[in-house]
C-alpha cells in the first residue's frame, strides 16, 4: 500500500469516527412528519399546543407543547387551524417546522384553548398537610407520603409514555444526575428522597419499574409511584400541575417540589431543563448537610 493510499484510508477512518461520534450526539435530528390541530398559541410566540394524530414510528396520538426555532414557523396560524407539520427530534431537545396550514379549522377548539395552571405561590406547607392518599411504587407495595418525614424528599409529576426529550425524560435525567451525585458523595446524606409521581393509569407498578432501569434508578433512594387517577389530580393541582387528558395522552406542566427533612416545602420550581445540579444543592440543604 502506497503513502497515498495509506493517507486516504487515514481520512476515511478520520470521517468515520467523526460521523459515528456526531450521531452518537444527537446533534442529527430524527425527522417526523405530523399532522393536527392548533389547540393554544402560546403567548410567547414559539410554543404551540397541538391536538396531534399519531405520529408514524415515534408516539401515539396526544395533546402536547411543540416549540419552534423561529417565530415566523407560526405566523398565520391561529387555535383551531388544522396544520400539517415536521417534528425533529434529538437526544436533548425537539421542535417543529415547516408548520403548514390545510385548510379545515375546529372552531370548537379555537374556543377553548387550554389553560395555564397558575403558580403555586403558598410555599409554607408541609408534607404532612398534603392528602394522604393511598399510592403504589414500582414494585406494587403502598406507600404514604407522610411516612417520608425525617427525609429531605425532592417530587415531581410524568408520565412514562411521554416522549418528548424536553418533558418527562429530561425530569427523570435530572433525578438520575442528581441520584448518581448525592450517592457518589464520600460521607454525603443517605437520607433522602426521589419521588416520580406519574398521573397516568397505564403507568402499572411493572411499567414503572422497567421506565426505572432505563434510568439506573436505585430504589432505595427512587421511588415511582401510582394510584387512583383523582387522587393523583389532587395532588398535583396542590403543586400548581395542570394535567389534560387528551384520549389517554396528557398535556401537563412542570413542577418539582423539595421538601427539607422536617417536611417543609423548601423550594418550588414550574420549569424544566437541566436542573441537576440545582435539585442537588436544594437537597444538600434540606438534608441539613448543607446550609
Amino acid at each position: 500500500m502506497n503513502k497515498f493510499s495509506i493517507l486516504a484510508l487515514i481520512v476515511l477512518l478520520t470521517l468515520a469516527v467523526s460521523c459515528q461520534k456526531e450521531s452518537e450526539s444527537g446533534s442529527n435530528p430524527r425527522v417526523f412528519q405530523a399532522r393536527g390541530v392548533v389547540v393554544q398559541l402560546k403567548p410567547d410566540g414559539m410554543t404551540a399546543v397541538i391536538k396531534h394524530e399519531a405520529v408514524s414510528n415515534y408516539m401515539a396520538a396526544m395533546t402536547m407543547p411543540f416549540v419552534v426555532k423561529q417565530p415566523q414557523d407560526l405566523a398565520g396560524v391561529a387555535a383551531g387551524d388544522e396544520v400539517n407539520f415536521r417534528l425533529l427530534v434529538t437526544e436533548n431537545e425537539s421542535w417543529i417546522d415547516h408548520v403548514t396550514k390545510t385548510g379545515k379549522t375546529f372552531p370548537a377548539l379555537a374556543k377553548s384553548p387550554l389553560q395555564d395552571s397558575q403558580t403555586q405561590s403558598n410555599r409554607t406547607f408541609s408534607i404532612t398537610n398534603i392528602p394522604d392518599f393511598a399510592l403504589t411504587n414500582e414494585f406494587n407495595q403502598p406507600v404514604s407520603l407522610h411516612g417520608y418525614k425525617g427525609k429531605a424528599v425532592a417530587l415531581t409529576f410524568f408520565f412514562t409514555r411521554c416522549p418528548l426529550p424536553e418533558f418527562c425524560p429530561r425530569l427523570s435525567k435530572n433525578f438520575e444526575g442528581a441520584s448518581e451525585k448525592l450517592t457518589a458523595m464520600t460521607n454525603g446524606p443517605t437520607n433522602w428522597q426521589l419521588l416520580s409521581v406519574s398521573f397516568d393509569p397505564m403507568d402499572r407498578p411493572d411499567v414503572l419499574r422497567a421506565y426505572g432501569n432505563q434510568y439506573h434508578y436505585a430504589s432505595n433512594h427512587w421511588s415511582f409511584l401510582t394510584g387512583n387517577p383523582e387522587h393523583i389530580r389532587e395532588l398535583a393541582r396542590g403543586f400548581g400541575v395542570s394535567i389534560t387528558n387528551d384520549g389517554g395522552s396528557y398535556s401537563h406542566d412542570f413542577a418539582t417540589a423539595v421538601f427539607d427533612n422536617n417536611g417543609q416545602l423548601r423550594t418550588l420550581w414550574r420549569f424544566g431543563g437541566d436542573t441537576t445540579d440545582l435539585l442537588v444543592s436544594e437537597l444538600l440543604k434540606a438534608t441539613g448537610a448543607s446550609k
